[in-house]
């Protein structure tokens, strides 16, 4: 799997990292199957895993499912609060939970971006953090992201894009490229709702020689074809999609014919 760098954050990451929304908030008696798809996220060459206290157990079952493999992945997680304290809480329970260190922290969703951006400064200086982004899905708060990315306070973004959610596309994508900011995508599936009511084979066949062999592979090599993306991070519960996930992030990319083609297919 290609990587690339994650703007000026000095990461570099995997093209097709993995999502924890919703698919890791599980119990003691689902966390084999976590398991499962990390092992699977990792054989395919995903090491980049996202999460957030936002997600119920999430960052503890991936810490876990991790274990002793944590030196292989690419840990990104977010601050969720705006109470001073409970950041701290949150930040000690992560480091707690991902050997000491959080690879990119994130602020979720803008809550008190200043004041969280100035928790994590402090936690970089002193060797916890490697790098600070900012995240948040409603294009009605893009303006406060671009804001955030000019502060210079922030080397990556994380936001929604796909065929059918391309909002980012006016401002942020252009204002990431011109500040060297690395960019993740979330909902790259549109929450599940482009994988639902898959277009027929035959209507991807022309995308075999970029290989592409199913939907969700011909959506995420769409965004990876954008060049300002660094990485896309679906979220599965099914080591099996696992795998077709992390295939996708080989090239050959797509010319604009074929973005073109998924964008239609996609509408």
């Amino acid at each position: 799997m290609e990587e690339r760098p994650l703007g000026h954050t000095g990461l570099h990451v995997p093209v097709v990292g993995m999502g924890t929304w919703r698919t890791f908030d599980v119990g003691a008696d689902a966390e084999d199957e976590a398991q499962s798809v990390v092992d699977a996220a990792l054989a395919g060459g995903s090491t980049l895993f996202d999460s957030s206290p936002m997600y119920g157990r999430a960052e503890r079952v991936l810490g876990r499912a991790l274990d002793d493999r944590r030196d292989r992945a690419i840990v990104a997680t977010k601050l969720w609060t705006d109470d001073d304290a409970e950041a701290e809480r949150q930040a000690d329970f992560a480091f707690h939970t991902f050997g000491g260190r959080v690879d990119l922290y994130q602020v979720h969703n803008l809550v008190r971006w200043e004041r969280r951006v100035d928790q994590l400064e402090r936690r970089r200086d002193s060797g916890q953090v490697a790098a600070i982004g900012a995240t948040h899905y409603a294009p009605a708060a893009f303006a406060e992201l671009a804001r955030a990315m000019r502060s210079g306070r922030i080397g990556a973004i994380q936001v929604p894009y796909n065929p059918r959610s391309r909002d980012v596309e006016r401002e942020i994508l252009p204002l990431a490229a011109d500040l060297g900011l690395g960019v993740i995508v979330m909902q790259p599936l549109g929450e599940g709702s482009l994988a639902r009511r898959p277009p027929p084979s035959d209507a991807i066949a022309p995308l075999a020689d970029f290989g592409v062999r199913t939907w969700p592979q011909a959506v995420l090599k769409w965004i990876l074809s954008d060049a300002r993306v660094s990485a896309v991070i679906p979220a599965t519960s099914s080591p099996e999609h696992a795998s077709e996930n992390a295939a996708a992030g080989a090239p050959p990319w797509f010319g604009p014919d074929e973005r073109d083609l998924v964008a239609r297919l996609a509408s």
